[in-house]
């Protein structure tokens, strides 16, 4: 595999959550530099071996925005 891509989505609560596409891989964390530092995390103990390992880790960030009329 070459890369890994995550959908990223504000959380209600407050700070993101990551969720892998196609993998049992999910995260959250306060902020986006926190996230990052986790998704890599999370990657590397979802794939033990690095010879399978994704080379790149895709972010995709979704925001919603409402515009009242």
């Amino acid at each position: 595999m070459s890369e890994i891509i995550f959908l990223v989505e504000e959380d209600p609560d407050g700070g993101y959550t990551a969720r892998a596409l196609g993998e049992s891989i999910f995260t959250q964390a306060d902020d986006l530099k926190t996230l990052r530092e986790m998704v890599r995390d999370s990657v590397q103990c979802h794939y033990l071996d690095k010879q399978s390992r994704p080379k790149l880790i895709r972010l995709h960030i979704v925001r919603d925005e409402v515009i009242a009329l």
